[in-house]
């Protein structure tokens, strides 16, 4: 898909996009995470409102993740405590599994955990806004459920107290800020009324990006006419030299943030000190998060070992649950590699060819822009594929060897993640099984 370019500036085409919302919506929230993006959208979609539709109210759900830099949680209280009085303020601090990219044998920790309220990186906000277990009205939260499932359950709760309607939330999201996020903006299977920056959540509820095309330069310009108040943790990022890429706002234990750990150590040092006892793995995260340790770079296979011995070996030593993850993951890429296979460049086929790979054609791929040639794999996988040049994007051993080395539980680095249909499905799942909190599987031996 080709992008379209339109004879206005982004400012222009976001209050176009604005007076869509508030003319198609009954209902609309901000998702406000404290981060640049969501702080700029959240102070234009007030001036907006204020300007232009002064009757209508709006909502604003910030999910406090625990673990966070002081001066985040500084400005979401001077930001609460300012726009209190003109909106519906949630301030959420309930229990929910965060997924962790610090420990091989944790998946998820429970930021605001109730049983562990003695290690609690910070102390419950008391303000009468931020719900909490004690006061808890989302009558669509369950206790420990996902955070993007709670993000999401509180759209459908927002709807029902507001007496249905179509309810819109708001959110920052930038299709700059990386390729799966301008990927996910092409995909118009599921937007509103022919929109790329509007997808569907639920029955007559739906998530907006009306920043969508705006840059990380727009952003800081915006932030500076309007003189918006921001989150200065931001200066700090910029004097400690860090890339706009690498200044996040989120939790600090997935998979993007755990390279910048070591921060904390610098820049708010008691944080630090509670961040180590509170999440495994934090401490050597920090120290190890840019080495071999941690899967970094490159990683030396162990002597008399291949690649596929080696992550037989890894699985065997790992917790039930989360090795049968993995083997899930491993065995369904091996699958789609042998059965259905990916779409692939010319120069890559002939490459593959050249050196010997056992390839074939499978038709041609829907999931690429210029329908590239689908291709399987005859026989194994390869052990490595370190002899190919012209890309990384093919299956091998050493791929989902690497997974295992770097906690990356979701396997991202062999592409995985879940689609819009998957969510759904695993929605309708969780709607059905919602006693069940968590499920025990039978150890599988891999069929790898």
């Amino acid at each position: 898909m080709k992008k379209k370019y339109l004879h206005l500036n982004v400012y222009d085409a976001f209050l176009d996009r604005m007076h869509f919302l508030f003319e198609e919506f009954e209902n609309i929230y901000i998702s406000f995470s404290g981060g640049k993006d969501s702080g700029l959208l959240l102070n234009l979609a007030l001036d907006y409102r204020d300007q232009h539709y002064p009757e209508r109210t709006l909502g604003v759900f910030h999910q406090d993740f625990e673990a966070q830099y002081s001066m985040t949680t500084e400005y979401v209280d001077r930001t609460f405590e300012r726009i209190k009085d003109q909106v519906e303020p949630f301030w959420v601090c309930l229990p929910m599994a965060t997924r962790t990219a610090l420990s091989s044998y944790e998946m998820y920790w429970y930021p605001w955990d109730d049983t562990k309220k003695d290690i609690w990186v910070r102390e419950m906000p008391q303000k009468e806004y931020v719900i909490n277990l004690e006061n808890n009205r989302i009558t669509t939260y369950r206790y420990r459920m996902h955070q993007e499932d709670l993000a999401k359950q509180f759209g459908r709760w927002y709807r029902k107290v507001h007496n249905g309607g179509k309810t819109v939330c708001l959110l920052g999201m930038r299709a700059d800020e990386s390729l799966q996020r301008y990927s996910g903006f092409l995909n118009k299977k599921y937007g509103y009324k022919d929109t790329c920056w509007i997808s569907k959540q639920f029955k007559d509820v739906w998530c907006a990006s009306p920043l969508y095309d705006w840059t990380i330069n727009d952003v800081w310009h915006a932030n500076y006419l309007f003189n918006y108040d921001y989150n200065h943790l931001y200066d700090l990022y910029y004097m400690a030299g860090l890339k706009p890429s690498q200044m996040r706002v989120a939790s600090p234990f997935n998979d993007y943030a755990k390279d910048a750990l070591n921060l904390y150590r610098v820049i708010d040092p008691e944080i630090w000190c509670k961040l180590v006892g509170r999440v495994q793995g934090a401490n050597f995260a920090s120290i190890y998060g840019k080495t071999k340790a941690m899967g970094y770079r490159n990683i030396s296979l162990p002597e008399g070992y291949t690649w596929k011995s080696y992550t037989k070996f890894l699985l065997e030593t790992l917790p039930k649950r989360l090795r049968n993850n993995y083997i899930k993951k491993f065995n369904t890429s091996i699958q789609f590699w042998h059965e259905t296979g990916g779409g692939l460049d010319e120069e890559v086929i002939q490459e593959l060819q050249e050196k010997g790979y056992q390839i074939k054609r499978n038709g041609v791929s829907n999931y690429t822009l210029n329908k590239k040639s689908r291709i399987v794999f005859v026989g194994e996988i390869p052990d490595h594929t370190d002899d190919i040049k012209s890309t990384k994007d093919i299956p091998s051993w050493k791929r989902m060897c690497y997974c295992i080395l770097k906690n990356d539980h979701i396997c991202r680095f062999m592409g995985f993640g879940m689609t819009r249909q998957q969510q759904k499905q695993l929605d309708i799942i969780r709607r059905k099984y919602k006693s069940i909190e968590e499920f025990e599987y039978e150890v599988q031996k891999p069929s790898l």
